[in-house]
């Protein structure tokens, strides 16, 4: 979720006449110090390169924002070092309905069933400033990492060899010089601002009040995420991280965000749940629910990642997780070029990857908000009663939201499970490591910047039978696993060498 759009500060260049101007030298500097800048930094620094975050809040914001993570963007925290820990501030969302205003149910999402390719829960709701905490004391604990507080940017120039960031702090002006700088700074993005760079608006636009509450009594709130298709009021009802509920009321035409925030309005709004006492309001925001992308992603040493990249309906819980899928599919190339020397020209397969990906999410959620979004009552009894008919025919959906893979990047072609996310076997991604890696019975002689892992390695032992099960279905000796753990390729361990080098354009 983001709030609505703000006006935007001019970009302005750094002072280098002001006396308390200090230039710092790092090799990746983060403008935002949200989740999805914070995991970006840690990827980072864990694969070794120095990493600067700069946020412009004194601390953390602490109300509850996102709502919900999936199984791959746990395993992106899993990467980050802070899996486990998050893992214990959720709440598993084992079942995702779509009813009507006579309780009927029109979709039903059993995400709870089955298992998942990272080998985490299917879906997670969450207490966003909860995982914060963690993630910033993770990155206290790296020695090449920092976060700078209260430091707001104010321009950047570039230059062939790197970026000049400016910032106003409460110690007077600051730059940091940085090799890149990925802008991980929210819906309004300055930085994407400066950068000169249109969104492309792709037509949805609603207001919504989200009011978050605090469970005192859990007894009478429903055991399930709820989207009530109401044309009246369409209602959102979903659990959130530990001890927490939430509600969302779309506005009807005659409301005002002060008019549907008045007490009387929520009583009113809240008396149909029946939760009186079960619950305390910890606070009412009303909330532009939008569809955008960034026309270009990167412009030159600048990148940019989340929200700032893009927005989307919240019916699918895929904000967060698409940040988070940012700054994974950043990490491992950034390394790559920054240590290995490969060309940066590898850092252009980013926005081809993730842009049709992040598409596709948008467009689910913007079907999944036409469909909670209905107010013509007409038209939401033909939609009930087509939805009706198909779930009659068809069932439910099981297990994890299915997305489609990566692709038109770094992928041997014609590979049928190049794109896929590689499966998970046993916390097997802390063997492959942070970088690419090529798993095979005898791995060729290492020639290339990445990861070689025998299957017989011993640190493989809990996850080799399973790997080796998994190879022989697709009749492969091999496989390729990225940085972010998609599949570059599988089949013989020195084609895949000989076509990952290529990919990257590195001679081996």
């Amino acid at each position: 979720m983001t709030p609505p759009d703000a006006s935007q500060p001019e970009a302005s260049q750094p002072d280098a006449s002001q006396p308390d101007a200090i230039a710092s030298e790092t090799d990746v500097l983060i403008i935002g110090g949200g989740p999805v800048g914070i995991v970006g930094a840690l990827l980072l620094a864990r694969a070794g390169l120095r990493v600067r975050v700069a946020e412009k809040e004194a601390d953390i914001y602490p109300l509850p924002r996102a709502a919900h993570i999936d199984h791959e963007a746990m395993r992106v925290l899993q990467a980050a070092g802070v899996a486990d820990e998050v893992l214990a501030t959720t709440r598993e969302a084992a079942r995702y309905d779509f009813v009507n205003k006579s309780g009927d149910v029109l979709m039903r999402f059993e995400t709870g069933q089955g298992q998942t390719l990272s080998g985490w829960p299917a879906s997670n709701m969450i207490h966003q400033p909860s995982i914060e905490r963690i993630l910033r004391d993770a990155l206290d604990r790296m020695p090449n990492a920092g976060l700078h507080t209260q430091w707001t940017f104010t321009g950047f120039t570039q230059d062939a060899a790197g970026v000049t960031a400016a910032f106003t702090t409460p110690h007077g002006n600051r730059s940091i010089r940085a090799r890149y700088v990925l802008a991980c700074d929210g819906a309004n993005s300055p930085s994407r601002h400066a950068a000169n760079i249109a969104m492309h608006d792709l037509g949805f636009d609603e207001s919504w009040l989200v009011v978050d509450t605090i469970i005192k009594d859990a007894s009478p709130l429903p055991d399930c995420n709820l989207q009530l298709c109401d044309p009246l009021r369409p209602t959102t009802c979903v659990q959130m991280g530990q001890g927490r509920h939430r509600w969302e009321f779309m506005l009807m035409p005659g409301d005002t965000p002060d008019t549907i925030q008045h007490p009387d309005k929520i009583a009113e709004l809240m008396a149909p749940w029946e939760v009186d006492g079960a619950v305390d309001i910890e606070r009412m925001a009303v909330y532009r629910f939008g569809a955008k992308l960034a026309r270009h992603w990167r412009q030159g040493r600048i990148l940019l990642a989340g929200d700032a990249a893009h927005l989307m309906p919240p019916f699918a819980g895929q904000g967060l997780c698409s940040g988070l899928r940012d700054v994974a599919n950043l990490a491992w190339k950034l390394a790559l070029v920054l240590q290995q020397g490969v060309d940066d020209a590898l850092l252009d397969s980013y926005q081809r990857e993730r842009e049709p990906h992040v598409q596709a999410v948008i467009d689910l959620g913007i079907t999944l908000g036409q469909v909670v979004c209905m107010t013509d009552p007409e038209a939401a009894a033909m939609r009930d009663a087509q939805l009706i008919s198909q779930r009659r025919k068809n069932g439910d959906a099981a297990g994890a939201l299915a997305l489609p893979p990566l692709g038109n990047g770094v992928f041997r072609t014609d590979d049928a499970q190049a794109g896929n996310l590689v499966p998970q076997f046993a916390r097997s991604d802390e063997v492959f490591g942070p970088g690419p890696c090529l798993i095979c019975e005898t791995p060729p002689p290492p020639d290339l910047p990445i990861n070689y892992l025998a299957l017989n390695d011993p640190q493989l032992e809990h996850s080799a039978a399973a790997l080796k099960r998994w190879l022989a279905e697709q009749k492969a000796e091999a496989v390729l696993v990225r940085g972010d753990k998609y599949i570059f390729g599988v089949g013989e361990a020195r084609d895949l060498s000989a076509a990952f080098a290529q990919a990257i354009d590195c001679k081996p």
